[in-house]
């Protein structure tokens, strides 16, 4: 299997390009991306959950990759994330069984990157 960090490198250079022949629509969607993920009524931790969760369900590895990432950076603990996983699994049968585990390989992945704090991780 690919590691988060493969996923979301193979995408770079795709985005950037893509970025570059629609910047307006790319501008459009960074700002409703970055307003939709402030804290608000729900923190931004549980904003990266549900958006994991959404990954998960929508069988969409840099989702789940990035919002692995995201989830960790807001703080989310390894038993949130668990168990944000068993109500996806709970609510997308057979196919979040094969994603579901991703997801927590990708929470796995980018929580050992921050225990060890000499690893440099490009943004």
């Amino acid at each position: 299997m690919t590691s988060a960090k493969e996923v979301l490198e193979d995408l770079r250079e795709p985005v950037r390009s893509l970025r570059g022949m629609i910047p307006e629509a790319w501008s459009g969607f960074v700002q409703m991306h970055q307003a939709s993920m402030r804290d608000g009524a729900l923190s931004r931790r549980m904003k990266e959950l549900v958006a994991l969760a959404i990954g998960v369900s929508q069988q969409c590895d840099g989702c789940i990759a990035s919002h692995a990432r995201g989830a960790v950076r807001a703080g989310a603990t390894a038993e949130e994330v668990a168990e944000t996983l068993a109500v996806t699994l709970m609510m997308g049968g057979g196919p979040a069984s094969v994603y579901a585990p991703r997801a927590w390989a990708a929470y796995e992945e980018y929580a050992a990157s921050v225990a060890a704090p000499d690893t440099v991780e490009p943004s």
